[in-house]
């Protein structure tokens, strides 16, 4: 099974994968933990490019082939052996984020133009499920800004943020059966336990 967190600054996505993973391995299941843009050595060196606050000369094209690049090492040397082991994948982010950003954030470029190079650097490949962790986006700025670890897409104005949010509720509509809306408004247990739930009632044999 794939499965994989998205959302907008500050939703949580990263402490609620990583308690996800461990709950499914303490379930037994053989869990693989990884993130986007990253999670190979070639892949984490891409994001340390990406998420560089000093690189304000980068263009959109570049940003987005940048992060196709990191995608589609990620989905060859990691992704694709765990599910073909007939483990389960915790992806932090994954292709809907470059549709959700670099898509509905910029509205620079078409998004089928998008979703094409998505399609080439995946090969296909799409998540079992994917949950969108969604908040205001005053709110998870506030959140990420209490976190102290700004990168180079956390300086955008407000705008760009709920352009995101609102794409992610697009595509959350497009592909319900994929798709599972998570209030992340709610203390962290809250919302784990509805991640645990949904998981658990689409796991085979759970």
């Amino acid at each position: 099974m794939f499965i994989t967190l998205e959302g907008s600054e500050g939703c949580g996505k990263t402490t609620q994968s990583q308690a996800l993973a461990e709950f499914l391995r303490q379930k037994g299941y053989d869990v693989l933990l990884t993130r986007e843009p990253g999670g190979t050595a070639i892949g984490e060196q891409i994001r340390a490019i990406l998420a560089n606050p000093h690189n304000t000369a980068m263009q959109l094209r570049t940003e987005i082939l940048l992060f196709q690049a990191s995608r589609a090492q990620l989905v060859e040397e990691v992704i694709r052996p765990h599910l073909a082991r007939k483990g389960i994948v915790v992806c932090d982010r994954y292709a809907d984020s470059t549709l959700a950003y670099q898509g509905y954030g910029y509205r620079q470029i078409p998004i089928e133009q998008i979703r094409a190079l998505v399609e080439f650097a995946t090969g296909g490949l799409e998540p079992d499920l994917t949950f969108l962790l969604d908040l205001e986006v005053e709110i998870g700025l506030r959140r990420r800004a209490q976190d102290g670890a700004i990168n180079r897409l956390d300086t955008y104005e407000l705008d760009f943020y709920r352009r995101i949010r609102a794409g992610y509720l697009e595509l959350a509509h497009q592909q319900p059966k994929r798709w599972v809306v998570v209030d992340a408004t709610p203390d962290f247990d809250q919302v784990q336990a509805e991640l645990r739930r949904v998981v658990l009632a689409r796991l085979p044999g759970a």
